[in-house]
């Protein structure tokens, strides 16, 4: 996710820089997240920064793990940070533009009219990793992130969750700006 997220912000806000407008922190999982939350969000103290958590679904009620992060982020001193969830996984935002997929893996092949009816919904399938790996058997979670988040496009994916993401940074961006 932070390979993702640090090649694809700058596009979405361009003049953006990582370390420097952004920062992006990885952690070794969900449950590494989770705990981690309230200690990051309660010890920050630079004003005005805002959060933005972004997490994979993997199968979870949406809704109640959003409502769980907002708490949270509102118990620690943190009410305006935004919680977006992608579902399932983050390949989800992968299979929603098939033609950056083709694009990054030089096959033409993973961009038919076949392959786009069958994900029209990216985010109700519930292993698009698994997919992908069938699709491309040499993709690799790492070096994938690396190259989608140069061709991911930034209005034409269909996956519900990426739209709603891209949307959120977006709107935290302008009332940043003032």
């Amino acid at each position: 996710m932070k390979i993702l997220l640090d090649g694809l912000i700058p596009r979405l806000l361009p003049g953006t820089v990582e370390g420097e407008h952004f920062l992006c922190v990885q952690h070794e999982g969900k449950s590494d997240l989770d705990r981690s939350i309230p200690r990051k969000l309660s010890a920050w103290r630079v004003p005005g920064d805002r959060f933005v958590i972004v997490r994979d679904n993997d199968n979870a009620d949406c809704i109640q793990l959003k409502a769980r992060f907002q708490a949270v982020c509102t118990a620690n001193g943190r009410p305006e940070t935004l919680v977006r969830l992608v579902c399932q996984e983050l390949e989800s935002w992968y299979v929603g533009d098939l033609h950056a997929l083709a694009s990054a893996f030089e096959n033409p092949k993973l961009d038919t009219p076949a392959l786009r009816k069958r994900f029209a919904n990216p985010d109700e399938w519930q292993k698009p990793s698994i997919e992908i790996s069938r699709l491309i058997p040499t993709f690799q979670k790492g070096s994938g992130a690396r190259v989608m988040a140069a061709r991911l496009s930034i209005t034409g994916n269909s996956s519900h969750s990426f739209k709603i993401f891209v949307t959120g940074v977006g709107r935290i961006a302008q009332e940043m700006r003032g």
